[in-house]
């Protein structure tokens, strides 16, 4: 089929009908990977009893004369409430698990991964017979729930703090296991709460020192660290070295966490907000380019990002994604900036154009966009907001001014001016815009604060209620218009975003104290004057002086 398309685009190509250019599509699309990881029903069913067999590899070929696998009685019986609270939590978080079908394989495949590193660090301590009291502190205890919580939200994450404390448990000496459960679901938890809304890579050091000094504290409360060592012939270091281990580990887990976060985002195509905002440098080729060549826009994509910001963490929202998708939301009018009043000067290009053509040119800034961003390599929730930030609306402008020129003409027909062919016909799809609607929240949100911002422009004099008023009319109309549907906004979202929007405008838009000229000019001249009474008695006293000496 590609070999197919490119000989008819050589054939449109000369005929004139063509650029014999492909048009570029999104990156995320050529995924294929990706793509079926998340449409694909079958890869859903498929995860979850691979995660079950995985797990259950990792525990069965571990044997150990100390663990709960050996033994009867009280061991067995343990080892049984283990795994039933195991299976209940799993069962009861499976709506908490209902995520794209790539972020619950990041998420069972993180505890599957921390559980290998409890293995590999309690078999270290088996083979190289180290104090018993140096196993239980050598694990990593926050590592899939920081992972989780950084990529797919806190409930990810205490899923992850307490499947790995419950399965981990399994692997540990049957001494240790109350302490391992305790101290694992703790600084799990911390963890989950430290990276809550983590937005630079030094606050997952942060969040590991906390955890490392946290299980340091248990294992003091648990006496698995004990100061009475010290007094012992090399307890001095034995000590020392307790001390440090938790903390240490819980820095390597930080340090771990930030190396692995751009690799993992590249793979399951997950942007954090650590990466959100290196994205929000403004130094950006693009966003240069626009400052030059379309200030207007570039100062209204500045203006829309601060109202899609605050209306986001109003909402709960992703603020820093809305942030720097609104960055780059219109810079589709690079290709003509001159077409868009923001941008225009004494001249207006339309002048010259029907509307149908002036809404074509309108519209054309959409593909345009999309088409930059792309080639580009910009993230493809960016395209995304980029295709969707005008959904399937109506150009009104020219789609009225089309509907009057239609009358004009329809009434020099009824007066015998002009022929009836000659009557143009306006097609209400021709200026609407490609879509599609906005899917996600972010990318509403961007939308309705696009449409405020350019409709806020066109207000004289305002005042606090014809701005609420204003933005009300202008979202409700997206509302009623279907461009929401797909958004899964609320209408108390609405609410909030309305009054967010309201308030960031009528901020913005605040008035200046006119300061009066007459009293500046007077002043200056009271001024001047004082400075030349001031000389003339300088000039007699020298000359008093003067007479004096003489």
């Amino acid at each position: 089929m590609g070999f197919i398309d490119v000989i008819k685009r050589w054939r449109l190509a000369n005929k004139g009908m063509s650029s014999g250019k492909k048009r570029r599509t999104s990156t995320a699309s050529e995924n294929a990977v990706v793509g079926s990881m998340q449409r694909s029903v079958w890869m859903k069913l498929l995860i979850y009893p691979a995660f079950t067999a995985l797990i259950c590899l990792i525990v069965a070929f571990y044997r150990s004369d100390h663990t709960l696998f050996h033994d009867s009685g009280l061991r067995r019986g343990l080892l049984c409430i283990i795994v039933s609270a195991g299976l209940i939590l799993i069962y009861h978080t499976r709506q908490t698990l209902n995520y794209a079908n790539e972020k619950v394989a990041l998420v069972f495949g993180g505890i599957a991964f921390h559980l290998v590193l409890v293995r590999i660090a309690i078999h270290i301590i088996d083979v190289n017979a180290w104090s018993a009291d140096y196993r239980i502190l050598l694990p990593p205890l926050a590592f899939a729930p920081m992972i989780a919580s950084v990529l797919c939200g806190r409930h990810a994450g205490v899923f992850s703090a307490l499947s790995v404390s419950l399965f981990g448990a399994m692997l540990v000496p049957v001494d240790d296991v109350f302490f391992f459960l305790i101290t694992g679901l703790i600084t799990g938890v911390m963890a989950v709460v430290l990276t809550r809304s983590v937005r630079r890579r030094g606050s997952l050091l942060r969040a590991g020192f906390y955890v490392g000094l946290t299980a340091f504290i248990l294992s003091l409360a648990f006496d698995k660290i004990d100061f009475s060592e010290m007094m012992q012939g090399n307890g001095l270091s034995v000590v020392l070295g307790k001390t440090l281990l938790p903390v240490s580990i819980g820095l390597l887990t930080g340090m771990l966490v930030s190396g692995l976060l751009p690799a993992l985002e590249s793979l399951f195509a997950i942007t954090t907000n650590i990466s959100w905002l290196e994205l929000s440098d403004l130094n950006h080729k693009l966003l240069r380019k626009l400052q030059l060549e379309a200030p207007g826009t570039y100062h209204h994509s500045m203006v829309v990002a601060t109202l899609a910001e605050s209306a986001a963490e109003e909402v709960g929202a992703n603020a820093a994604m809305c942030r720097v998708c609104s960055y780059f939301h219109d810079i589709g009018k690079l290709s003509k900036p001159e077409y868009f009043i923001e941008n225009q000067g004494d001249r207006n290009p339309h002048d010259t154009l029907t509307p149908t053509m002036s809404a074509i040119v309108i519209i054309a800034h959409v593909k345009d966009g999309v088409d930059m961003a792309i080639k580009h390599k910009l993230n493809p929730k960016i395209v995304e907001v980029i295709r969707e930030h005008h959904g399937d609306s109506l150009v009104q402008y020219f789609y009225h001014k089309a509907m009057e020129q239609r009358d004009d003409m329809t009434k020099k027909v009824e007066g015998g001016l002009e022929n009836k062919e000659d009557i143009p016909e306006v097609d209400r799809k021709n200026f609407r815009y490609p879509g599609p609607c906005p899917s996600s929240r972010e990318s509403a949100i961007i939308s309705l604060a696009d449409a405020v911002e350019s409709a806020s422009r066109s207000l004289k004099k305002p005042t606090p209620e014809k701005i609420r008023n204003l933005v009300n009319e202008i979202v409700m109309a997206r509302v009623t218009d279907g461009q929401l549907d797909d958004s899964d906004l609320a209408m108390s979202d609405i609410k909030k975003i309305c009054k967010s929007f309201a308030s960031t405008i009528r901020s913005m838009m605040h008035s200046r104290i006119n300061y009066p000229k007459e009293d500046g000019q007077n002043k200056k001249g009271s001024n001047s004057a004082s400075r030349a009474e001031r000389k003339d008695k300088k000039d007699k006293k020298e000359d008093a002086a003067e007479k004096v000496k003489a």
